[in-house]
């Protein structure tokens, strides 16, 4: 099983696809990545050999920014927006969509499930 940056990438899946499995990669870095180190995209990455490995694991080192360090930006730029108090910040904190997406349906992801609130009690409950 190869591992680049710490991640076990998947052995029986072709080189491009298995790429992906490193954050910060999508399809089309990882295209890039195997035309750069000159490796067949179409091979299953437990037939790569420990050069090619070697290859691209220098190459995401050099030229990208994956898996830890961009997490770890991802995580500072939201620290920032909460910390300066803007509207994506206030709404990072609350745990509400942060791009606009209406709220009064349709937003179970970033809220939660749902926290019932009792309703009024009628005129008749009251007698």
């Amino acid at each position: 099983m190869p591992r680049i940056l710490g991640v076990d990438i998947p052995p029986d899946r072709p080189t491009v696809i298995a790429l992906t499995y490193l954050y910060g990669v999508g399809p089309k870095i990882a295209r890039e990545l195997c035309h750069k180190a000159g490796v067949d995209p179409h091979l299953r990455a437990r037939e790569l050999p420990e050069d090619a490995v070697a290859r691209i694991a220098s190459l995401l080192d050099k030229d990208y920014v994956v898996e830890g360090q961009l997490r770890r930006q991802v995580a500072q730029n939201i620290s920032r927006l909460k910390d300066i108090n803007c509207y994506r910040g206030i709404r990072h904190r609350r745990g509400l969509p942060v791009r606009g997406q209406r709220t009064r349906t349709n937003a179970r992801t970033r809220k939660g499930p749902k926290k019932t609130v009792a309703g009024k009690k009628g005129v008749k409950d009251l007698k």
